[in-house]
């Protein structure tokens, strides 16, 4: 009776600019004999990890820094944040532009700035203090902790405005 014996090996690279890129190998082979199971596992999983780990040294395109921050073919950056929408730095090549967070997470700080007639430079001042990046690069995370942080600020200011009560 033959044995099917399968492999897979896969290795994923973390690259500059929230890049990465991964290769994988799978091999698939009879035994006939059961008592060389164990070798044959190793001598193949040594096979598939030596190509992989060969062939994934070629990262190909690595984007800098500053790609996909352009819009237009410039090199500027979008101005600030409109108390409306909150603009965005990402362009997408059709007009559309995308933030690094959730687009509710992006719609709800937009919201906050509006109904509770934030300054959107002071909330772009925010983020850069807490986290080190402007309102469009915060990731999910942290957009989550300047949304916690915003709501805080409302809450005290809806009280002070209320005489204390909410």
């Amino acid at each position: 009776m033959a044995i099917k014996l399968v492999g897979n090996y896969a290795k994923r690279l973390g690259l500059p600019g929230y890049s990465s890129h991964q290769f994988s190998v799978s091999v698939e082979t009879e035994l006939t004999d059961s008592g060389d199971i164990q070798g044959e596992a190793s001598r193949i999983y040594d096979l598939l990890q030596n190509a992989v780990d060969r062939e994934i040294q070629q990262t190909g395109f690595v984007p800098g820094e500053t790609y996909g921050l352009t819009e237009n073919g410039s090199n500027h950056r979008n101005g600030g944040v409109s108390s409306e929408t909150p603009k965005h730095a990402n362009s997408n090549g059709n007009g559309k532009t995308r933030w690094s967070c959730s687009d509710k997470q992006k719609e709800f700080i937009g919201k906050l700035i509006a109904e509770n007639d934030l300054d959107p430079e002071s909330v772009e001042e925010i983020a850069l203090d807490r986290f080190g990046v402007g309102l469009r690069q915060l990731n999910k995370l942290q957009a989550s902790g300047l949304i916690g942080e915003l709501l805080d600020l409302c809450g005290k200011q809806q009280r002070s405005q209320k005489g204390g009560k909410r």
